[in-house]
């Protein structure tokens, strides 16, 4: 499914023109402007799934915040703009092929961690209770409590409860429902499971993060199949190998000045890993 067809930046004259436009001369940067137009990346043109592929500071990053702000998908974490980003957004323009549904959004690294963060502290938490209810089970279930009105009727409960259960079942009955016992990995897997849905346009930005190779591996199926059978569209800035080696994806190069479409096996990343593994083939 594709929803967004193409999208296109402000070209290097246009940026001038702006800049020019500016009368206040204090500024210490325009960004976003210069970023993109210096790759002369002018338009995107989108598949089912397009990927944005280039090292730090290739304008990958910024290429998905624009184009989120541009479409005003939801997203969990903000990130760090400059005085001049409406500015730039004003200078782009997009192409839709059909409505976009309204629970597009993008996910960032960062909104990973968050995630991954409150649901530590979730399970602090409840660590922390446990030890609570483990004294409460054992006070409750050799307590000589007697009953003597209603206002004693909670602890009653309690002391009953604690007398008919063992301790595991009387702690377990009394934490949270929502307690999560995994490892960062898999709460990282989670938060994609939770915020990708059918029908909608994604953007990724580097999702690898806070992956095993193992885990990647499982969103790659995923991604692979929201498209296939659920109607979905990505974009996504990686340089996974795993992600990149998808299948049918269409990955532009933004290391390249133009920037250009590669297949992945022509990208530089992906070219020091085979020398590196090709190296130590004996070994496997």
């Amino acid at each position: 499914m594709i929803y967004l067809d193409s999208f296109t930046f402000p070209d290097d004259e246009m940026e001038f023109d702006f800049i020019l436009s500016i009368k206040r001369k204090c500024y210490d940067t325009f960004y976003p402007f210069k970023i993109l137009s210096r790759k002369e990346l002018r338009i995107l043109n989108f598949e089912p799934i397009t990927i944005l592929y280039g090292g730090n500071g290739s304008g990958k990053t910024t290429a998905l915040n624009v184009i989120s702000e541009k479409l005003h998908l939801s997203r969990d974490s903000r990130f760090n703009q400059s005085n001049f980003f409406p500015d730039y957004i004003n200078l782009c323009d997009y192409s839709l092929l059909r409505e976009l549904p309204t629970h597009s959004r993008t996910i960032t690294s960062d909104d990973v961690f968050d995630y991954m963060l409150n649901v530590r502290m979730m399970n602090e938490g409840i660590d922390s209770k446990r030890e609570d209810l483990f004294e409460d089970y054992l006070e409750a279930k050799y307590s000589t409590f007697k009953f003597n009105s209603m206002a004693d009727y909670e602890q009653l409960k309690k002391v009953n409860q604690a007398r008919s259960k063992t301790q595991s079942k009387y702690v377990r009955n009394n934490l949270m429902e929502n307690i999560r016992e995994h490892s960062n990995g898999e709460n990282a897997f989670q938060y994609f499971l939770e915020k990708i849905g059918e029908n909608g346009l994604y953007l990724l930005d580097e999702p690898e993060n806070s992956l095993s190779p193992e885990r990647q591996m499982e969103l790659v199926n995923f991604i692979q199949d929201s498209v296939r059978f659920f109607g979905c569209q990505f974009i996504i800035s990686t340089h996974s190998p795993f992600l990149l080696g998808m299948k049918d994806v269409k990955i532009y190069d933004l290391d390249e000045s133009p920037v250009k479409v590669k297949p992945w096996t022509k990208l530089k990343n992906i070219k020091v890993y085979h020398e590196f593994f090709e190296a130590h083939r004996s070994e496997f």
